[in-house]
């Protein structure tokens, strides 16, 4: 079998016949299969079934009546039962175009790559088929905390919350994911070093039915980011809570002492952008210093982006003062908290982004020996 194609499909019944037969049309040729892993609670498993019988290539349903781990534990039982070591995942919808699937073979039979990635936010790719305005900014916003929580390993990845991607199976060890949400690309790209390439894609509008985006999946989406990489982030929480704390009692001493309270937050954010870069330095990046920029350019960078901030919150700051009847502490403190997300994003992505090198040849990897060849 040239290509296994794992769709996770929860009540996707109407799209089930327009996915298989535009598919199909894709891949004449090339020896391949259409796994549905179904979680649903309507008649999608009957669809498939019925599709199955009259389809132009093999289609198999696996119908999970007590769903684990979500969409990523179905995928994760797509790769198992998988008749081939490459296999493609996409959603049932049809926001991702089937039509693609040729050209991310192509990348991927070059060799040099264990993952291909269908992205929306590289070269000539787009998210129109987002919802509205909402989605995008949240989609948007979600990548880049990502990406700043996984520095190296999505250094060249755009879009890893996509869930349009090829692999070879045989580089990913199934035992060490842990499946608990429905962005599974990010679960193998966090605890797995693979080699990665991404071809742009559109992301188009649903075929049929509603959208599952929920608040429900937002929260499992940042247990996940919480569970991969809890150690990073929450070092640079305690540093950047110390730093609040600091700051606070600062401005709370000199505003006592009779200092104006916009000269207070001014000393005091200038001790605290110091003393922070120089915690984050030895507790929070250690291991991305030998990659990073010198010293005083990342210190640069990091009290250049503070003061920014600074000159932003801090008339935001003095807003909620004036008009808001906020106490200097409560204003600072409030502001304090929506920074720190910004403050975190911007050192991991440009702080301690790694320098440029030249590019080094990659040489293919051997096949392994034992597993089921595609």
């Amino acid at each position: 079998m040239d290509l296994s194609v794992v769709v996770p499909t929860y009540n996707e019944a109407p799209n089930v016949a327009e996915l298989v037969r535009r598919v199909a049309a894709v891949l004449q040729g090339v020896e391949a299969e259409i796994i549905f892993v179904d979680d649903s609670n309507d008649d999608t498993p009957d669809v498939i079934r019925h599709v199955a019988s009259g389809a132009p290539l093999p289609v198999r349903l696996v119908h999970r009546d007590d769903p684990v781990g979500g969409l990523g534990g179905a995928v994760v039982e797509g790769y198992r039962v998988a008749a081939s070591d490459r296999c493609l995942v996409m959603d049932g919808d049809l926001q991702h175009p089937p039509e693609k699937i040729p050209e991310m073979l192509e990348r991927l039979d070059r060799g040099d790559v264990d993952v291909v990635v269908a992205s929306r936010y590289s070269g000539g790719g787009s998210a129109a088929g987002l919802a509205d305005a909402s989605r995008v900014l949240v989609s948007r916003g979600s990548t880049l905390v990502t990406r700043a929580m996984f520095p190296l390993r999505l250094r060249d990845v755009t879009d890893p919350m996509t869930g349009f991607f090829l692999v070879d199976r045989r580089q990913i060890d199934l035992e060490t994911l842990q499946p608990r949400g429905f962005k599974i690309l990010l679960e193998i790209l966090a605890r797995l070093r693979l080699r990665v390439a991404e071809v742009p894609f559109d992301f188009g509008d649903r075929f049929a039915g509603d959208s599952k985006a929920s608040l429900r999946q937002g929260v499992h989406f940042l247990g996940q980011l919480a569970a991969l990489r809890f150690g990073k982030m929450s070092r640079f929480a305690v540093i950047g809570g110390i730093g609040a704390v600091v700051n606070v009692a600062i401005v709370w001493l000199l505003t006592m002492l009779g200092l104006n309270y916009v000269v207070a937050a001014v000393v005091a954010a200038e001790v605290t952008i110091v003393g922070n870069f120089l915690l984050i330095e030895r507790f929070v990046f250690p291991d991305l210093i030998g990659q990073a920029s010198g010293v005083w350019s990342r210190f640069a960078k990091s009290f250049g982006f503070n003061n920014a901030e600074a000159l932003v919150r801090i008339p935001i700051m003095a807003l909620l003062v004036e008009t808001g009847h906020a106490s200097a502490a409560i204003a600072t403190a409030l502001t304090l908290a929506v920074a720190f997300v910004l403050r975190f994003v911007f050192h991991a992505l440009v702080v301690y982004a790694p320098r440029d090198t030249a590019p080094q040849r990659t040489e293919p990897y051997p096949a392994r020996s034992g597993g089921r060849q595609g």
